[in-house]
C-alpha cells in the first residue's frame, strides 16, 4: 500500500468504525424498547487497530510479488492523494495474463495532485464508468479560482453564507487550494478578508496529511508553491472546527462566511445542520463540487427540488443552488476515453465496465465498442474465464436483485409492487428528458403533491 494511503486509511477507517459503533448503539437503544435482538457493528475500532498493524507500504512504480504467480504494480490514478490503478500479472501453468484495474480515474487539471498516468499494455482491463455517459462541460483550460471567487463575491455581497458540501478527503483540500489563490490574487472584491470554516473532523485530519511531504504525489504547480516556502492549502482567516459546539456556533454567527462541510452528498454529517439553517435563506448559496448519486439529498437539490425534510422539519429551498460539475474528482466520459485509449497500439482483449450506474456503464461500453474494443458490463456474480476467454456464468441482473432484496426482508406483495412502480416512475422521468418546461414543471408538481401526501 502507498505510504500516504496508509496515513489516509488510518484516519478514514477509524472515522468509519466510530460511525458503525454509533449506529449500532442507536439501533440497539431503539431495538431494546421494541424487543428486537441486538445488532453488531460491521466492524469496530478494535478491528481497525488490528488491521492497521498488517499494512505494508510501497510507492508508485514498485513491482511487488504478493504470492506465487501474482505480481502487481501501482500507477497514479490522479483521483485522490495516493490513489492508484493496479497492474496485475497472473501466471498459471506457464501462461501469464496482465489485468489492469482502473480504480477511480481522476479528473484532469485538478490542483495538488497529478493527472492520471497512462498505462499502455494489458490483456484485460476492468474500468470504472462513474461519468461514462456525460461530460463535465468545462472549458479547455478552466479557471476554477475565478469561478469560485465570483460565487463567493456575489453571495457575501448579499449578506449570505456560501455553504459547500464537500467530501472530507480530496475535494476539501482542493477547495482550500483555490481559496488560497483567490485570497492571494484579491479576486473577492466585496470582502477580501472573508472567513472560511472547515467543519468536518475527518477533513481536518486529512488536511494535515495534505499539508505534509507531497513529493512523489503532487503536481508541478503545487511542488513549486512548496519550494517557495508556502503552504498550498493554508491562508489567513481559515478556521478549523473541531467540536460540535464550534459547528453549532457557525449558524448563530451572522457574519457572512464560507462553510465547507461533509458529507459531499449531504446524506450525513454536519452539513445537514448547515443546510437546515441556510437553505431557506435567499441570500445564501449552496455550491456542489462533486458527484451526486441518484437518490441522495445532494442530487435532489441539484435537480431543483423546492422543499426538503431535515431532522423532521420541512425546509423551503430558497437559496441559490450552484453545481460546479467540472470540479468533480472523477474523469468524465472524455477523460475515461483518454485513459482507455492509452492502451495502444494493441487493444486489450476484453474491457469489463463496472463501478457506475447502469445507464452510465452501458453508455460507456457502447462508446468504446464503436472504437474497436470488446466491452462487457457484467452482472452481479458473473464469472468470466480468462483462460478460455469466455463468460461462464451470466450473473444476476440488477432488476432481479431489487426484487430479491425485498423478498429477503419479507416485504409484502403490495410493497414490492410499490417499489416496482418507483422504478417505473424513474423510467418515465428519463423518457421525458427534453420535454417542454411547462410539461416538466407540471409533472414535477404532480409528483411533489403525491410525495407530500405519503411522506409520513
Amino acid at each position: 500500500m502507498l505510504f500516504l494511503i496508509q496515513q489516509l486509511l488510518s484516519i478514514m477507517l477509524r472515522d468509519s468504525a466510530q460511525i458503525q459503533e454509533n449506529d449500532a448503539a442507536y439501533e440497539n437503544q431503539k431495538g431494546k424498547r421494541a424487543g428486537r435482538p441486538p445488532v453488531e457493528p460491521l466492524y469496530t475500532l478494535e478491528d481497525v487497530e488490528k488491521t492497521l498493524r498488517h499494512i505494508v507500504t510501497c510507492e508508485y512504480g514498485w513491482e511487488l510479488d504478493i504470492s506465487d504467480g501474482i505480481k502487481i504494480r501501482f500507477v497514479d490514478a490522479g483521483h485522490l492523494l495516493g490513489s492508484a490503478c493496479v497492474e496485475m500479472w497472473l501466471t498459471e501453468q506457464g501462461f501469464t495474463k496482465k489485468i489492469v484495474f482502473s480504480g477511480d480515474i481522476g479528473n484532469r487539471k485538478q490542483p495538488i495532485i497529478r493527472s492520471p498516468q497512462p498505462i499502455t499494455e494489458a490483456d484485460y482491463v476492468v474500468t470504472e464508468s462513474t461519468y461514462g455517459d456525460r461530460l463535465h462541460n468545462v472549458k479547455e483550460k478552466p479557471n476554477y479560482a475565478d469561478d469560485l471567487a465570483r460565487v463567493i463575491d456575489e453571495t457575501l455581497a448579499k449578506g449570505g453564507n456560501l455553504v459547500i458540501p464537500s467530501f472530507a478527503v480530496g475535494r476539501t483540500q482542493e477547495l482550500l487550494y483555490f481559496i488560497r489563490e483567490i485570497k492571494e490574487q484579491g479576486l473577492v472584491k466585496h470582502n477580501p478578508d472573508f472567513q472560511v470554516y472547515v467543519d468536518s473532523p475527518l477533513a481536518l485530519e486529512a488536511t494535515e496529511i495534505y499539508s505534509g511531504d507531497l513529493r512523489g504525489y503532487a503536481d508541478e504547480e503545487t511542488l513549486l508553491v512548496l519550494r517557495k516556502g508556502f503552504q498550498p492549502i493554508r491562508f489567513p482567516n481559515l478556521h478549523l472546527c473541531r467540536t460540535s459546539d464550534e459547528s453549532r456556533m457557525l449558524n448563530m454567527d451572522k457574519e457572512p462566511k464560507v462553510i465547507i462541510s461533509s458529507s459531499g452528498m449531504c446524506e450525513a454529517g454536519r452539513i445537514r445542520h448547515h443546510l437546515k439553517h441556510n437553505l431557506w435563506r435567499p441570500e445564501c448559496t449552496i455550491l456542489f463540487v462533486g458527484y451526486q448519486a441518484n437518490g441522495t439529498l445532494g442530487r435532489l437539490l441539484v435537480d431543483g427540488i423546492d422543499t426538503v425534510k431535515l431532522f423532521g422539519e420541512k425546509i423551503s429551498v430558497r437559496a441559490q443552488v450552484v453545481n460546479f460539475r467540472g470540479m468533480s474528482g472523477h474523469a468524465d466520459k472524455a477523460g475515461l476515453e483518454k485513459w482507455i485509449n492509452a492502451f495502444a497500439p494493441e487493444k486489450p482483449r476484453k474491457v469489463f465496465v463496472v463501478h457506475g450506474e447502469e445507464e452510465a456503464a452501458l453508455t460507456f461500453a457502447e462508446t468504446i465498442r464503436l472504437q474497436g474494443y470488446e466491452p462487457l458490463v457484467p452482472d452481479f456474480r458473473a464469472v468470466y474465464d480468462l483462460a478460455s476467454d469466455q463468460l461462464v456464468e451470466a450473473g444476476v441482473p440488477a432488476a432481479s436483485l431489487h426484487v430479491k432484496a425485498a423478498v429477503r426482508h419479507k416485504a409484502s406483495p403490495a410493497y414490492i409492487r410499490l417499489q416496482q412502480m418507483g422504478q417505473r416512475i424513474l423510467e418515465v422521468i428519463r423518457h421525458n428528458e427534453g420535454g417542454t418546461n411547462k410539461d416538466l414543471s407540471r409533472f414535477a408538481d404532480q409528483l411533489q403533491s403525491l410525495v407530500d401526501k405519503w411522506d409520513r
